[in-house]
């Protein structure tokens, strides 16, 4: 799984896909992150890609030509390509669309927004798909775009190692425990639940059955 992403910062993502479970997928190629900076396609000799917005309004918008030939750029001859443009008013981002698009796709090029937004036009020269992280608005796509690098990428088999710890391929909880088995604090003790150290595995299943992610209970596999 190849991840194309469209930004004017990339140097935004260097701490958080240089560490832990995605640094390592990358060392050992089971994905890959190419950055596109639509700075480096405009004929503009400040590298200027901002302007104002016809029609009035505040903020400035990102040219179109120069996220278009970004695009041109990442998609190449590539056939099993995803576009995603990230946008508040998009499909909600979810588990079920990580696995579709892993299953899919070999790349997946991520539209990062800034400013007012991208030009509506390069939606038009493209077939792409407006997707949202959330109803709430952030002020650029990077973090988005790093949620769907690091949701998809749990996809990819071999990226978490043991594909057993995907957690809606088992009977999963949020709530976890490990050792000591009582700790202390401020002189109340909280301890670890009993059916935890039972050994009836039947009734462990049974127990993380019902304090399941709740969410997570409706993803198809």
């Amino acid at each position: 799984m190849t991840f194309h992403i469209i930004t004017l910062f990339p140097e935004m993502f260097d701490s958080y896909i240089k560490r832990s479970i995605l640094g390592r997928a990358i060392e050992d190629k089971k994905i890959k992150i190419k950055f596109y900076n639509p700075r480096d396609f405009t004929k503009d000799r400040n590298r200027r890609i901002d302007r104002k917005p016809y029609g009035g309004g505040p903020g400035m918008v990102i040219e179109a030509m120069p996220v278009i030939k970004a695009i041109e750029k990442a998609k190449g001859g590539k056939k099993k390509v995803k576009i995603i443009f990230l946008s508040p008013s998009g499909a909600q981002f979810d588990n079920n669309y990580a696995k579709k698009a892993t299953k899919n796709y070999s790349d997946i090029i991520i539209i990062c927004g800034r400013y007012e937004g991208v030009d509506a036009r390069v939606k038009k020269a493209f077939k792409m798909e407006d997707v949202s992280m959330g109803n709430y608005v952030l002020t650029g796509g990077e973090l988005p775009a790093m949620a769907i690098i690091d949701c998809v990428s749990r996809q990819v088999e071999g990226v978490l190692g043991d594909f057993n710890s995907l957690e809606d391929s088992r009977v999963s909880s949020p709530d976890v425990y490990t050792r000591p088995e009582v700790i202390e604090h401020k002189g109340k003790k909280y301890r670890v639940p009993k059916v935890l150290l039972s050994g009836d595995h039947k009734k462990i299943e049974e127990w993380k059955k019902n304090h399941k992610y709740p969410k997570l209970q409706n993803v198809k596999n």
